[in-house]
């Protein structure tokens, strides 16, 4: 018996040293916002919230000053959307914005074609409908999707209008 009370004590140090260890991270937040720089932003909008189905949360603008001083551009203004899968604090920021150019890279047919943020994965609850708002859309479907993962969930995998690789993940209905 007493043998079962020094596990139970061990198991419960090691539970509070690790649950302390987890509250003294670096971090102020566990989200992470991602700034993508799109081509076309009205385009772009209409891909991830009338297609996927994000939601727009907030906009605002990076003057001059502010651009120079940062380091974020040579002194360029933009504004920035912030979207997110759902309108809550606990959803991690998409947030689009242009400089009115397009690419200067060719568009990706796979993966591996480049280096950098290449996708991003959306797990979602039902996969018909947002198939059927990319299919009036008409944003091509890549490979042989819907493709199963196991006998409830499935993959398909499109690209937004510049060439990031949206993985969508979950039930067909």
């Amino acid at each position: 018996m007493m043998r079962f009370y020094f596990l139970v004590a061990a198991l419960l140090v090691t539970f509070a040293s690790h649950a302390q260890s987890s509250s003294q991270s670096n971090f102020s937040s566990k989200l992470i916002g991602l700034g993508v720089v799109v081509s076309d932003l009205e385009r772009s909008l209409d891909f991830y919230v009338d297609g996927i189905g994000m939601v727009k949360v907030n906009s605002f603008a990076i003057d001059e000053n502010f651009s120079k001083r940062s380091g974020l551009s040579n002194g360029v203004p933009t504004s920035v959307t912030v979207l997110k899968l759902e309108d809550s604090p606990e959803a991690n920021e998409w947030k689009l914005m242009t400089f009115g150019k397009k690419a200067t890279h060719p568009k990706q047919k796979f993966i591996q074609d480049d280096t950098g943020v290449q996708y991003i994965t959306i797990n979602v609850k039902a996969l018909k409908p947002v198939i059927e708002r990319l299919k009036q859309k008409n944003v091509p479907f890549l490979g042989s999707t819907p493709t199963p993962l196991n006998q409830n969930l499935y993959f398909v995998l499109v690209q937004d209008p510049d060439g990031t690789f949206i993985e969508l993940i979950g039930p067909m209905e």
